[in-house]
């Protein structure tokens, strides 16, 4: 199945193949959502099949909006496609932008919007083709892990706690 999504091309909000964007490095819509206890961040694993970032920890969930899909839309589907998770009240948090090498000589330039849902109580019901395990983790912990350790992150994760992570958590995550 061909999923498109949207990508500027030459300046234009075009509908583009997932694939050819990654591998062209355009950039493109996507949507990143974090799943919050507190001060504490649900991440997931990558499913060892995923095309780019196999077996990589993430964000709760992060994906592309398919052309004419609205981010809060696309967040919502994914949370329930990749980890059975339904009925959170997601906030739009950020709007921001990255570029970097995935592998593969593949390149996830994104204009991101960043969702976050406190959610103490929730379960999940992971789809195996989407993610392998997930866990909570403080994010102060997580990033001293992405420190230490940052070939077990996805790219995006690591510029999001490292770049970003004031803009996303801020108020959030303060005592």
């Amino acid at each position: 199945m061909t999923i498109m999504i949207p990508a500027w091309v030459d300046g234009t909000l075009t509908p583009v193949e997932k694939l050819e964007a990654h591998v062209k490095g355009l950039r493109h819509k996507a949507i990143s959502v974090f799943v919050m206890d507190g001060d504490h961040l649900l991440i997931q694993k990558r499913a060892a099949g995923k095309y780019h970032t196999p077996g990589l920890w993430a964000n709760t969930c992060c994906t592309h909006p398919e052309w004419n899909e609205s981010g809060m839309d696309c967040a919502q589907r994914r949370l329930k496609e990749e980890l059975g998770i339904t009925g959170l009240t997601l906030n739009q948090r950020e709007t921001l932008e990255y570029r970097a090498p995935v592998g593969g000589g593949m390149i996830e330039h994104e204009v991101v919007e960043v969702f976050v849902a406190n959610a103490p109580d929730v379960t999940w019901d992971l789809n195996p083709d989407e993610v392998e395990a997930v866990k909570w983790v403080h994010t102060d912990a997580l990033s001293a892990d992405i420190a230490r350790n940052p070939d077990q992150f996805t790219a995006w994760l690591r510029i999001y706690m490292t770049e970003h992570k004031e803009r996303i958590f801020g108020d959030l995550i303060r005592a």
